[in-house]
Order: structure tokens, then C-alpha cells, then sequence
């Protein structure tokens, strides 16, 4: 990649970023789309590298916003679920086509933004 073919990447990581730490979330679903437009990478890669560049924005954002308010306590059972909900989600994504992919992940964005607006 030239200098040039990063700069719509960057552009779509700050984007991720800019969402991720003002809603505390969704980085990842403004990630992927924006990922597939620049065409930096193939539909099989944008689902893993969405989650490789999320982790890093979520540990800033966690560190920057929460400065001794998260409630540990609260969060633990979500945090013990997460675990198997990851590894059952990254193996059985393995096996769904990524069309399905992109269509589940653009229903949720489309529900989570209709839901909000209420």
C-alpha cells in the first residue's frame, strides 16, 4: 500500500473511534462498512480485522471514559458471558458466507438505529 491508499483507512479508523468513545460502542459496525468501501481488504478479512483494530479503540475509550466510574461488580457477569458468546460467534462465523454476514450485521445496525430514534 502507497502513502495514499491509507488515508481512507485512517479515515475509517477514526471514524470507528469517534463513535466507539462518544457511544461507548458501535465502532465496529461503522468499521466494517466503511472497510469494504475502501477496498483495503477482502470480504473474508473485514469481519477479523474489524475486530483486531476495535480491541485497541475499546481499551483507549475504556481508559479514557471510565477513569474509576465502571462498575466492575455490574459488568462481571456480562464479561463472563461475552467469553463463550465470542468463541461460539468466531467459530460458527467461520461457516456462515460472509453475504449473510454483511445482512445480519446491516439488520442490526438498522434495528439498533430505529430503536434509538424512539
Amino acid at each position: 500500500m502507497n502513502a495514499r491508499s491509507h488515508i481512507p483507512t485512517a479515515l475509517a479508523g477514526a471514524a470507528a473511534g469517534i463513535v466507539n468513545g462518544l457511544f461507548g460502542a458501535g465502532g465496529g459496525m461503522v468499521l466494517i462498512p466503511l472497510l469494504s468501501i475502501t477496498g483495503a481488504f477482502t470480504d473474508q478479512e473485514l469481519f477479523t480485522s474489524s475486530i483486531a483494530i476495535i480491541a485497541p479503540i475499546c481499551i483507549v475509550s475504556l481508559a479514557l471514559s471510565a477513569q474509576g466510574t465502571l462498575p466492575w461488580m455490574e459488568a462481571l457477569p456480562f464479561l463472563i458471558g461475552s467469553i463463550p458468546g465470542g468463541i461460539l460467534a468466531a467459530t460458527w462465523g467461520k461457516k456462515i458466507p460472509t453475504i449473510w454476514l454483511h445482512r445480519i450485521l446491516g439488520i442490526m445496525i438498522l434495528y439498533g438505529g430505529v430503536r434509538y430514534l424512539w
